[in-house]
């Protein structure tokens, strides 16, 4: 029988730089939490999201039960896709300008030859719209030359010759743009790189506005709840705005996790130093400092090498240049996680390069049993999350008597 530590939680989940929202996140949910159900041979019930626009949050109720142990989680989304859809609404014009502009500001502030230095894989994946957007940019122009070419030897008229062209270039750069954009995401990470750089500038007042709404619910639901354990989470972008609103509650409530429910911050895929290298982001590295001292608030940090869209490996604290006390210092507990404990065996090689696909695999459910890190455990198992980061084998033998998982466990030994 697994030793059961929580029989309440309370997930809260901070929403990253992602458009698709709860009407793709709760089907994924559902979909994912009944795969690991069937993995570990658990059961249980899910419902309905239940919304609360004024305060921008949906929420719903899941129950799962194992061998000797039920725990009932409460899963709170804080939605700003409307923020995010907003920013998608912008001109393409205005896109690539912009991407542009930043990416210069990065090359000129140093940003970029930072994040190279801490992690080189990053900083490729941080040049890749600026390599890829460049090079449709110079296909179009070379298929446009080819066509104006074309055109004067047909004997059409230099200016034909040159509006024909400059039609066809533009059309050709629009269609490879827009043909591959569900493969490449470039426009996606167009918005994405020039909003993150506002935010770390603190030039998104409405991203702020949501994010103290965000922290005064974070507050209020610790405050209210009944649970053993309140864990928030957050998945790349949403790792620093995670840090963001747990601070902002702090500040309102300074007692959050001294009494009540034993409040932890999970970041996965995390991607902080996109805000934090930045000069002027000081507020975001104060931030980072005060929930690393912070006596009665535990924070884990799973990172993987085979995601090249978070930092690996990475120190969140000491990354950013912040300066503290061995004796002092409490988080974050940094894990390094593997896929290949999570996956299927086979294909491992081919899956690892499909870089958007494999940065979801931290909020997808696992394909192997015997694995320390389980989304859809610290969401809904028994363990609570430090026992789970910080005793990794007991968190795997604790599901031992009801899957067969002995020898999985005394094989990760």
């Amino acid at each position: 029988m697994a030793p059961v530590q929580v029989h309440r939680r309370l997930i809260v989940y901070v929403q990253g730089y992602d458009p698709r929202g709860l009407h793709e996140y709760y089907p994924m949910f559902r979909r994912e939490w009944r795969r690991t159900c069937e993995l570990y041979g658990l059961t249980g019930t899910i419902g309905r999201p239940q919304d609360d626009p004024r305060h921008f949050t949906t929420s719903w109720d899941i129950a799962t039960n194992g061998d000797g142990w039920q725990v009932e989680t409460r899963y709170l989304f804080l939605r700003w896709e409307d923020i995010i859809r907003r920013d998608f609404a912008r001109p393409v014009w205005w896109k690539i300008l912009h991407m542009y502009l930043n990416m210069g500001a990065l090359l000129a502030n140093g940003v970029a030859f930072r994040i190279l230095r801490a992690h080189w894989r990053f900083g490729c994946f941080l040049l890749y719209p600026f390599v890829l957007m460049t090079l449709f940019l110079l296909l179009g122009s070379i298929f446009g030359a080819l066509c104006i070419t074309l055109v004067a030897v047909l004997g059409a008229p230099a200016l034909v010759a040159k509006i024909v062209g400059v039609v066809t270039g533009l059309g050709a750069f629009a269609s490879m743009l827009w043909l591959t954009e569900p493969q490449t995401y470039l426009l996606y990470l167009c918005d994405d790189g020039v909003s993150t750089y506002q935010f770390a500038h603190r030039q998104r007042p409405d991203w702020e506005a949501r994010m103290e709404i965000f922290a005064g619910e974070v507050a209020d639901a610790v405050r209210a709840s009944k649970a053993d354990e309140v864990v928030i989470v957050g998945h790349s972008s949403g790792s620093f705005l995670a840090v963001d609103v747990l601070d902002r509650a702090l500040a309102r409530d300074p007692q959050l996790g001294k009494h009540g429910p034993r409040v932890r911050l999970l970041t996965v895929g995390a991607n902080l130093p996109i805000v934090g290298f930045h000069a002027p982001a000081q507020w975001f590295r104060d931030r980072l400092a005060r929930l690393a001292v912070a006596p009665d608030i535990d924070w884990v940090d799973y990172q993987s090498r085979h995601d090249i869209m978070n930092f690996w490996p990475f120190d969140p604290i000491a990354g950013h240049g912040i300066a503290l006390e061995a004796d002092e210092r409490r988080n974050p507990h940094v894990v390094a996680i593997s896929f290949r404990d999570l996956w299927i065996p086979g294909d491992f090689g081919r899956r690892r390069w499909r870089f958007f696909k494999a940065h979801f695999q931290f909020l997808l459910a696992n394909e192997r049993l015997g694995a320390a890190y389980d989304y859809y455990l610290i969401c809904c198992g028994p363990l609570d999350l430090l026992s789970r980061a910080l005793k990794p084998l007991e968190a795997i033998a604790a599901m031992a008597p009801k899957t067969g998982l002995d020898r999985a466990a005394s094989t990760a030994g």
